[in-house]
């Protein structure tokens, strides 16, 4: 908010004294806080730094000794510059002894070859950083009111950054206390070159105060958080050491940002939300700079093995129920976000759909594929328990890639082995596609409307007969199936006497026009079974006209 030295040169009342600079001419860029004009050699005990110096020279020392020192504690003390008139002590040119002193401080060194009024070059200074101290304060007014509308609006973080950006015309960074980039604006600037190295650049930077400068970095810290629960950093990088208003901006973000988390506590974290853009983006058409915002989270995605896994609630609830609800989903990411870190394994993870969790994982070239699948499914299944009320969950893995471009099919694999995998046999720690076999095939072709429609005829009388009478054959039929045709052991899973589940299979074959005793009629119904259950957890597939009779 103060002008610099050269500023104060230009004020007309300092030009008519034919101001001339003489030496530490790199220093006029220091901010002036104050003028002091004085005419006593021991000056510098009566300074508090920032002030622009003024006088005649009568008083200072005869001896180049007494000069060099004159300067030297101006300096130490941290003066603005000195400005020195041509008039009563010296006419033409002030010392070498004080020019070279100057020179070798950097400070400031003016003369005035014409007698100027000091009280007047103090008043156009006082009034020039009035001024700008004014100016300071309406800035930081426009500041509060506009993150203040941003607040009361629920901004989301990006639109805090973006304002950032706006208002400081700096680059800004949103981080964890793990240093993982989770969001930012680079104000026009390459995102590349601003987050490159990032967390190592990061943990360098350890500020003492809750908001400061690092002048080394060139960082503007703050610390993001509320209620004493710190959960990030706001980083405005600008190599200059900001002023008030920069300052303001970054403590009412950080305050913007703090509030929003307070408010979406209940929903996603913002995490989480970073993880689940990026994974979106994954699965559609990635921009060209994903990989380095997923390194800057530290997923580095090039050069590396790319898993993509998927990880779905299991099948405790009724299939009709199974679609499982967004706070399950979250809490299921949480988890498996959780696990991952566990696990020591880099990844991203989200919930980008209404079924299941997504997650990639990057891997070293060398890494033993196998072996971090286990341990990471182990700590899946254990972290999930105790969030998912003890529900299994059904872990799935997809293809391994190693480029961006591929990991669009590894995800989608993984999707649909875990939708085939949730009435597979239980016991296995994570399914692949040659894991769930005919389940994998169906749930692959789910949503064509002619594997439908092959189910509905298939089944369409059974499922029309329970509608009328309030019978349970298709479920009959599907304890016959499961159990391989074995009669007895179908009987036992669908809690029926002998006699009277063979009852119910007669009528089933009644119903239906087919003999279960035809080993192709059985694989045939089987099949539109496995179809049938698909849509019930799936509700919102299409479904083929119906069938008639």
């Amino acid at each position: 908010m103060y002008p610099t030295v050269a500023e104060a040169l230009a004020l007309p009342v300092v030009r008519r004294g034919g101001p001339a600079v003489v030496a530490g001419a790199a220093g006029l860029g220091r901010r002036v806080r104050w003028v002091h004009a004085a005419e006593v050699a021991d000056i510098a005990d009566l300074l508090r730094g920032g002030e622009l110096v003024l006088t005649t020279g009568i008083a200072l020392p005869e001896d180049a000794e007494g000069l060099a020192g004159y300067v030297a504690d101006l300096a130490s003390v941290g003066a603005a510059g000195l400005v020195v008139e041509l008039v009563r002590r010296w006419r033409d040119d002030v010392p070498g002894a004080l020019v070279a002193a100057a020179e070798r401080h950097g400070l400031p060194l003016v003369t005035l070859s014409r007698e100027t009024r000091f009280v007047s070059v103090t008043e156009a200074v006082v009034a020039l950083i009035v001024d700008a101290q004014l100016a300071e304060l309406r800035a930081a007014e426009q500041v509060h009111e506009a993150f203040t509308a941003l607040t009361v609006a629920g901004a989301e973080p990006a639109e805090v950054l973006r304002e950032v950006a706006r208002t400081s015309g700096l680059p800004v960074v949103l981080e964890t206390l793990g240093h993982d980039v989770l969001a930012y604006d680079a104000a026009g600037q390459d995102p590349s070159a601003l987050l490159a190295d990032w967390a190592e650049r990061s943990r360098a930077v350890a500020p003492a105060e809750r908001t400061s400068y690092h002048e080394g970095s060139g960082w503007l810290v703050t610390v993001v958080g509320a209620r004493g629960a710190d959960w990030g950093r706001l980083v405005l990088v600008t190599p200059e050491a900001p002023p008030h208003r920069h300052v303001v901006v970054a403590e009412r973000a950080a305050s913007a940002l703090a509030v929003h988390r307070l408010v979406a506590r209940d929903r996603e974290s913002l995490e989480r939300q970073t993880h689940r853009t990026l994974l979106t983006q994954l699965l559609g058409q990635p921009p060209h700079d994903l990989p380095t915002r997923a390194a800057a989270l530290g997923v580095p995605l090039e050069r590396r093995q790319l898993v993509g896994v998927a990880i779905r609630p299991g099948t405790a609830t009724p299939p009709a129920q199974a679609l499982a609800t967004q706070e399950a989903l979250r809490d299921l990411a949480e988890a498996t976000a959780l696990a991952a870190r566990r696990a020591t394994v880099p990844a991203l993870v989200g919930v980008v759909d209404d079924t299941s969790v997504r997650a990639l994982l990057s891997l070293p070239p060398q890494a033993g594929l196998d072996g971090v699948l286990r341990r990471l499914a182990r700590e899946v299944h254990r972290t999930a328990a105790a969030t998912q009320h003890a529900r299994p969950v059904v872990v799935a893995v997809g293809t391994t890639v190693s480029v961006v471009a591929d990991v669009r099919r590894s995800l989608g694999e993984a999707a649909h082995v875990a939708g085939a995998a949730l009435r597979s046999p239980g016991g296995r720690l994570y399914h692949r596609l040659d894991d769930v076999r005919l389940r994998g095939l169906l749930h692959l072709l789910r949503e064509d409307e002619r594997v439908r429609a092959f189910a509905d005829r298939e089944l369409g009388p059974l499922l029309a007969r329970d509608d009328h009478q309030g019978s349970r054959l298709v479920e009959l039929l599907r304890c016959f199936c499961e159990q391989g045709g074995n009669k007895s052991a179908a009987a036992a899973a669908a809690h029926l006497s002998r006699t009277a589940y063979y009852q119910q299979l007669n009528r089933i074959e009644q119903v239906l026009g087919v003999s279960l005793e035809d080993p192709e009629s059985v694989l045939s119904l089987h099949v539109a079974l496995l179809v049938q259950e698909m849509g019930e957890r799936d509700p919102q597939l299409p479904r083929p006209p119906a069938s008639a009779g």
